[in-house]
């Protein structure tokens, strides 16, 4: 998740839930860029003791942060930004004839030092947030929108861009080139470089509006996740916690100020995991409604910032010449069109409902059998399902999470896994800084003992770190640049107490394989232009790498090798395992719905008009929802608009379908390769070869038919989702 936008020269990461979006380092480019964070006082330095103005000399350029401190970032920015401008403005002034090298290379190799420190900062503010680094970011969110704009509306540089771009044909340039400067065409057209100078001027004022919305879109998120978590006084009321999560969440409370009561923090979503367990049904809808409802009140009042971010979406594509922003969004995409992702998802609606309204009735007949007398409600889904769960299943979710402990879950599953299909190993640099005392910092060695890049993992839940789960770098990959990728994954995976072990649900060990596919697709990046490096795709291919690495989680000699109990190191059992593997479909309806839901209520803000009013946010949600057919009152959509961080801040406007579109190309490649062995270097190396190296230097799905051979089809997502039978 696979992500804030910012059209300048930074990175973006991948997103996912997935943040991400999300890439690499790129020069000239509107990118989509996650947060992270570090340490120190708000002094500016002498620019002589400024750690960021000079490449750092840690491996790869790793960030040293602990000589980084807060009061570097303005000034290395400041200069960037200068620095960056002078070099774009020698392209475009320059007397020779436009060549790839003198301008498409050229705009490549500048801005090193901007890419540089807006990487670690933005990288930093996701991660660990503090409330100099905010007002920074809103400070710089105008000044990079222009400084963005003053590069892709430069008259004289686009001349060159497109002078190069009509005579492609007649250059001898090699594949990966033309496709760069094909993207760079794409990108100065699509950033206005056609426009009149009376519409640029139109243009700007847009963008550097909505830099400031987006912005305080995700502050106030950041504020929220704080300020609606719930706090408990008995704790009687927590019956179904077990005793180790009532203590985690005493130890929250007293973390922030409330001694001797319980604190529940807000995850990112609608639904709340704690809501599984959690016996007591009016704390129950407290929590949820503190999710639900978050944002539409007080200082910190998302609806105004969606209605005028919808607007100013739709009347930048009118001004640029599309019907709507989904339009603009999706030139470039494997989906191309609006039509195509309505046409995807409605397919699926009919089945989809149908599966939730048969699990609703599930959860009905239960609440009857135990007496109770009340329609299912949101807040009471998860518990009731689970205890249908059980039921069907005979299986404790507590139960499951005590073979799911998470130091084994990391090396003995992911990096395990990842040996097993390409021959890496994650070596263990405990001598390089990290920005947080929970981050573990690896260095990724290939099968030949080649070093390839360096690894952050940064896995646990904290007060200053958004919600979700992404991927993200520090350092991009390039052959032109000589750079190899320092790459970071990030969750939210609650920590355990002072003490105890971490027990990691099956659904984060999960995210874990899918954000360490985000990962690898960075690091095994093989390209030359920055521009096209790793997670550099369309959005609805990007998640398609990571999501692909999830099925190997529940792969029988995968689990074998990881799923020990944390107290006896026994192997979990054979009867409990086949009820895991069994469950994994389990509530699919729910899922889908709600994350469908989210996907149509993302397309419709962007399906709107530069001539629409601005809407009423909770209407607006309700008629989108209904005229899809998936208003359904018990599963209300995974995020509701004022904290859609996904849609709103920038990231996946008129993306977040891309998972779903992805995974169509995930599961039939992971079937492929379950029809050629499954897990081994063959396969492994076949899919890094096609898919993991190649970045954005081919068409997506270019890339996708020269490792499978042919198009995707849906055959293998029904299975996957339990929707249709595997054959044989």
């Amino acid at each position: 998740m696979r992500k804030s936008l910012l059209a300048v020269a930074i990175v973006a990461v991948a997103a996912c839930s997935k943040g991400p979006e999300p890439d690499s380092s790129k020069s000239v480019q509107a990118l989509e860029v996650e947060n992270a964070q570090v340490a120190g006082d708000l002094t500016a330095p002498a620019a002589q003791d400024n750690p960021l103005l000079q490449p750092s000399a840690l491996q790869y350029q790793a960030p040293d942060f602990s000589q980084i401190k807060d009061g570097h970032f303005e000034p290395a920015f400041e200069q960037g930004m200068r620095e960056h401008l002078q070099e774009i403005q020698a392209i475009a002034d320059n007397p020779e004839p436009a060549s790839f090298n003198n301008t498409i290379v050229a705009m490549e190799q500048a801005g090193s030092l901007l890419t540089r420190v807006s990487r670690v900062f933005f990288n930093l503010v996701g991660s660990d947030s503090n409330e100099a680094r905010r007002a920074l970011q809103s400070k710089l969110a105008p000044k990079l929108a222009a400084h963005s704009d003053s590069i892709y509306l430069n008259a004289d540089l686009f001349a060159r861009v497109e002078k190069l771009y009509q005579q492609r044909v007649t250059h001898e340039m090699d594949a990966e080139s033309t496709r760069l400067l094909e993207e760079y065409y794409d990108k100065f057209v699509k950033a206005g470089a056609k426009l009149s100078d009376e519409q640029k001027v139109t243009l700007r004022a847009l963008n550097e509006e909505h830099s400031k919305l987006t912005t305080e879109f995700s502050q106030n998120l950041l504020k929220l996740s704080k300020a609606i978590a719930v706090v408990v006084d008995d704790k009687s009321e927590l019956e179904g916690l077990s005793e180790s999560e009532i203590k985690a969440a005493a130890e929250a409370a007293a973390d922030a100020g409330h001694e001797g009561k319980y604190l529940i923090s807000i995850t990112n979503t609608t639904r709340q995991p704690v809501l599984t367990s959690l016996k007591n049904r009016e704390l129950r809808q407290r929590i949820w409604e503190a999710s639900a409802y978050r944002g539409t009140s007080g200082e910190l009042d998302n609806r105004p910032l969606v209605k005028r971010m919808a607007q100013i979406r739709a009347q930048k594509a009118d001004l640029l010449g599309y019907e709507n922003w989904a339009e603009y969004q999706l030139t470039n995409t494997m989906a191309e069109k609006p039509e195509n992702v309505f046409s995807m998802l409605s397919s699926m609606v009919p089945a989809v409902v149908s599966n939730t309204k048969a699990e609703q009735a599930d959860i009905q007949a239960m609440i009857k059998e135990e007496g109770g007398d009340f329609e299912v409600q949101p807040w009471d889904w998860a518990y009731y399902a689970e205890k249908v769960r059980q039921a069907k299943y005979d299986l404790n979710e507590s139960q499951v999470r005590e073979y799911f402990e998470f130091e084994r879950v990391l090396h003995d599953g992911l990096f395990y896994t990842m040996n097993k299909l390409f021959g890496i190993r994650f070596e263990p640099r405990p001598d390089l800084p990290v920005y947080h005392p929970d981050v573990q910092a690896f260095e990724l060695f290939d099968h030949d003992g080649k070093s390839l890049a360096i690894f952050y993992a940064d896995y646990f839940a904290r007060d200053g770190k958004r919600g979700g789960a992404w991927m993200s770098s520090f350092v991009g990959q390039s052959g032109l640049l000589e750079q190899k990728p320092v790459v970071v994954n990030v969750m939210n995976i609650p920590k355990g107490p002072e003490g105890e072990p971490t027990l990691v649900s099956f659904d984060n060990v999960t995210t874990m394989f899918h954000e360490l596919g985000h990962g690898l697709h960075g690091m095994f990046s093989n390209v030359r232009y920055p521009s096209l490096a790793g997670t550099s795709v369309s959005r609805d291919f990007v998640e398609f790498p990571s999501t692909f690495q999830e099925d190997w989680a529940s792969n029988p000699e995968v689990l074998a090798n990881y799923a020990y109990h944390y107290k006896t190191g026994e192997p979990i059992p054979a009867e409990l395992l086949e009820k895991v593997l069994k469950a994994k479909n389990f509530n699919m309806g729910f899922d889908t719905l709600e994350y469908m839901s989210a996907a149509l209520l993302d397309m419709e803000w962007h399906s709107l008009s530069a001539d629409a009013p601005q809407q009423d946010v909770e209407k607006f949600e309700a008629e989108a929802l209904a005229k899809h057919g998936v208003d359904v009152a018990a599963v209300p959509p995974r995020y509701k608009s004022t904290f859609f961080a996904h849609s709103m801040g920038g990231g996946y406007s008129a993306g977040y379908y891309a998972y779903m579109w992805s995974e169509i190309l995930a599961a039939d490649a992971f079937a492929f390769l379950g029809e050629r062995g499954g897990l081994n270097r063959k396969n492994g190396d076949w899919f890094r070869k096609n898919i993991l190296e190649v970045g954005n230097s081919l068409p997506p799905m270019e890339s996708f038919k020269k490792f499978r051979g042919q198009a995707p089809t849906t055959d293998a997502l029904l299975v996957r989702r339990g929707l249709k039978p595997k054959e044989g």
